[in-house]
């Protein structure tokens, strides 16, 4: 979400559907939703556009369940533990809201929890806008809305499940946002998005704490904090970033939960819809078969991504050497992997990870003239001719790039079946070394034809 736009932020007690609501908003099932209580853990941002009306970020948070003051209390079994940090992740977000959007469940009525965090909500002092969800029509508004008048908010009945008056929400939000904070039209959107993805308790999100400056995503030994796949945008020396979060991804066949399994699915998918993606691997704990699973994954997929070796400071300097070769070997069936040591608690080698991603994303976007290539093509098959297969060599007519993101190759040749693997990985070795395509995953195609092209 860009710093220009106004925020709203979505808060509430938990269970009381705001991740529902803000996939609904953002017409997007960005946020797991589920009938079981504090699903969200840490705050989610979305854009909301509406023909007609001004955009503005929408803010997810998690479901509060203790006061500013007491100490932590159990909650839900989905949040017990993490109750305090739910609230400092809705503080924050309160911090630099435009407006709020307090948010109760009609079915339920009003509820004392509702009360204290209504008191709460207007001591911020922000316009406030109560939206009594699980109203499932206009004929039950009445009945469903009537106790939320004594919290003193506007108020708008919706259901953010079956989607009833969800343009009045979004046009009575729209109309409380100050005149100033709404641009005309939102700005570009950042311009490299990277998803982090790895084992649980690998130290994704302590990474994008360090990376970011801020503590933006809530950090435990618990393994399988992360649920949701968390956008968190920032700016780093001039230039914007959105990191994905994502849920630690355990083999399937060790997944009994079905929250876990949407969370595991949505952290493949944030994968596929990164520009790059970085595989964290716990250095305490070595590369396991998951690890191996994941780079294969990437790698088949022609995935841009990189490796980063968290917690080296944790491990003895002969054995991370030991770690660093083992993954070197396993990364030898895509070789331009880069490879990083870092560790989010010291903030060792934290700075290469950035430019690296970037250089990594400028790669990917490489475009060749045709002419380039074809001189490029007649140096490497006159350095080392295609072998003889049945006794036959085949021959190289011509060479084109067919498309970008990831580069792609297209060879021109007499008898595609008559070029071996090996020769094919030669070829792509000399492509990257003559153009300088260091770590973008590439693709090489060859196509039988029996003329060379004019």
């Amino acid at each position: 979400m860009s710093q220009s736009l106004p925020c709203i932020v979505l808060v509430g007690r938990p269970n009381v559907g705001k991740s529902t609501l803000f996939n609904r908003l953002i017409r997007s099932n960005r946020a797991i939703t589920h009938d079981r209580p504090g699903i969200t853990r840490d705050r989610m941002e979305g854009l909301v556009r509406r023909k007609g009306l001004p955009a503005f970020g929408i803010v997810d948070t998690g479901g509060i369940t203790l006061d500013a003051h007491a100490a932590v209390t159990e909650g839900p079994e989905g949040i017990r533990g993490f109750e305090q940090d739910i609230l400092n992740q809705a503080e924050d977000a309160l911090a630099g809201a435009a407006v709020v959007a307090f948010v109760v469940d009609g079915r339920d009525g009003l509820l004392p929890l509702d009360e204290y965090l209504a008191a709460h909500v207007r001591r911020k002092g922000l316009p406030t806008l109560c939206v009594v969800n699980k109203v499932d029509g206009a004929e039950r508004e009445d009945e469903q809305t009537a106790e939320f008048h004594s919290l003193g908010f506007p108020l708008v009945a919706v259901s953010a499940e079956h989607g009833h008056n969800l343009r009045a929400l979004v046009e009575d939000l729209a109309a409380m946002l100050p005149e100033a904070a709404c641009p005309a039209e939102p700005p570009a959107p950042p311009a490299l998005r990277l998803a982090m993805l790895g084992r649980p308790n690998a130290g994704k999100s302590s990474l994008i704490n360090a990376l970011s400056g801020e503590q933006r995503m809530i950090v435990s030994d618990v393994a399988g904090t992360t649920r949701d796949s968390v956008d968190v945008r920032f700016a780093k020396n001039g230039l914007e970033y959105v990191f994905v979060d994502t849920a630690g991804v355990r083999r399937r066949t060790r997944i009994t939960d079905n929250v876990e399994k949407y969370s595991v699915n949505a952290a493949i998918k944030s994968s596929t819809k990164a520009d790059v993606t970085l595989l964290v691997l716990d250095a305490a704990e070595g590369v396991s078969q998951q690890d191996k699973r994941l780079m294969d994954m990437l790698d088949t997929r022609k995935t841009p991504f990189m490796v980063l070796i968290n917690k080296c400071d944790l491990v003895p300097r002969g054995s991370l050497a030991q770690l660093k070769k083992n993954v070197t070997e396993l990364l030898a069936f895509c070789g331009h992997v880069p490879m990083l040591p870092v560790s989010a608690a010291s903030g060792k080698d934290l700075h290469k990870i950035l430019p690296l991603a970037r250089k990594i994303h400028e790669e990917c976007s490489i475009r060749i003239p045709t002419g380039q290539l074809n001189r490029a093509m007649e140096e490497v098959l006159t350095r080392h001719q295609p072998p003889v297969v049945k006794r036959v060599r085949a021959k190289f007519f011509y060479l084109t790039q067919a498309e970008t993101a990831p580069p792609t190759f297209v060879f021109f040749v007499s008898d595609a079946e008559r070029v071996p693997e090996s020769y094919t990985r030669y070829l792509e070795r000399a492509l990257r070394k003559i153009f300088g395509i260091s770590h973008a995953p590439m693709r090489i195609h060859l196509r039988s034809s029996h003329k060379k092209k004019s």
